[in-house]
């Protein structure tokens, strides 16, 4: 195991709600690093980042309609006839998901800094994989969706989206909300209480924007 750090003077995460100057600061960020990560070097490769579209956490909804999964595992809110829509979305992800950029995979709030002339830094590189250079805005511009912010315009309007096909974001934000309410509703694991209900969380965001580029009822 390797371990790098760069001190970052004065850092802080970003405000709670997204403050609009702080949200176009990580998405350049983002933007920057899709664009250093998008041809990985050979070293990097040989660590063994395999495809995001490969993991298995990707098929809830269909697992759901086989019935090869519980329905109490869905929170009581949960509209049961989305249920379909979502297995059908989420059958395309694979697609949609495929790229050989490196990808973050866990790019939210607690997981950047901000430098005193507002500089972005994006952390914790726990589970880099390969994908289109896009996906990890998913989870970025859901939680900015739920603090207000047109996540639709300001994901088309970023740097990596630009050939991006509206179903595409659909088909991947559908496989993210299933996998995101399946795990909140697991047991907490030891040592982290909070995240089962964080994951609920990041699920019930990516469906209300989901639902709303649908014109879903939620």
């Amino acid at each position: 195991m390797v371990l790098g750090l760069d001190a970052v003077e004065g850092a802080r995460m970003p405000a709670d709600p997204w403050r609009p100057a702080e949200l176009v600061a990580v998405l350049d960020a983002c933007a920057a690093s899709a664009q250093a990560l998008v041809r990985p070097t050979r070293s990097l490769l040989e660590l063994g980042l395999k495809p995001v579209a490969d993991d298995s956490t990707f098929e809830n909804w269909r697992l759901l309609t086989a019935g090869m999964t519980r329905m109490d595992e869905l929170p009581e809110w949960f509209p049961r006839e989305l249920i379909d829509p979502l297995a059908d979305l989420e059958s395309n992800c694979a697609a949609a998901a495929a790229g050989n950029s490196v990808l973050h995979l866990d790019l939210r709030r607690d997981n950047v800094v901000l430098g005193p002339g507002g500089r972005a830094w994006i952390c914790d590189w726990n589970w880099p994989c390969l994908g289109p250079s896009w996906f990890d805005l998913t989870l970025l511009l859901a939680t900015a969706h739920a603090d207000g912010h047109d996540a639709s315009q300001l994901f088309a309007e970023h740097p990596t989206a630009q050939d991006v096909d509206p179903e595409q974001l659909d088909a991947v934000l559908a496989a993210l909300t299933g996998h995101f309410l399946r795990s909140g509703a697991q047991p907490p694991p030891p040592g982290s209480p909070a995240l089962r209900q964080h994951q609920a969380w990041c699920g019930e965001v990516m469906l209300r924007w989901l639902t709303e580029r649908r014109h879903w009822q939620v």
